[in-house]
């Protein structure tokens, strides 16, 4: 069976062309067929259609090499999206701005990201700066917002000054 460090090594340059990150890759079992998950992630996010283009090339590459062998799989390819735990520096550099749910020995709270120089994040906590290593966190995950961004504010109050 191939390893999953064999797998990233030859997936990852092709992932690069598309100027996105190889974030995780997985190999699992399910049934009688093996399910090769591989995840995106880029600076800029990645959208619909580039995780289209990006499997439709994983998946050339998979078949002109014989790295899967002759048992079927199932590709999988998608983005971290939200509900992943921010585990490497990259994933806190990218988020800094949104609200994290932090949690470890130092801390047990819900803050802002405002800043990340590795391996250290400044949250922002009830008004209040707090910086710490990365190292101290054993789980952060981004907390969803549900608010307007300040172009849609600003959109909404021309359309009421108009009527």
């Amino acid at each position: 069976m191939v390893s999953i460090e064999e797998l990233i090594g030859l997936l990852t340059p092709v992932v690069e062309e598309f100027s996105v990150d190889l974030d995780d890759l997985t190999l699992s079992k399910a049934g009688k067929r093996r399910v090769l998950d591989v995840t995106l992630d880029g600076d800029n996010g990645v959208d619909l259609d580039k995780v289209a283009a990006v499997s439709r090339a994983i998946s050339e590459v998979l078949d002109e090499t014989d790295v899967m062998g002759s048992l079927p799989y199932t590709l999988e390819v998608g983005t971290r999206g939200v509900n992943n735990p921010l585990i490497k520096p990259v994933h806190w550099a990218r988020n800094v701005g949104r609200l994290v749910v932090v949690a470890g020995d130092a801390i047990n709270a819900t803050g802002r990201i405002i800043g990340f120089e590795d391996p250290m994040v400044t949250l922002e906590i009830s008004g209040k700066e707090r910086t710490l290593s990365i190292a101290e966190i054993s789980r952060a995950n981004i907390e969803v917002e549900f608010k307007k961004r300040e172009s849609n504010l600003l959109a909404d109050e021309e359309l009421v000054e108009d009527n």
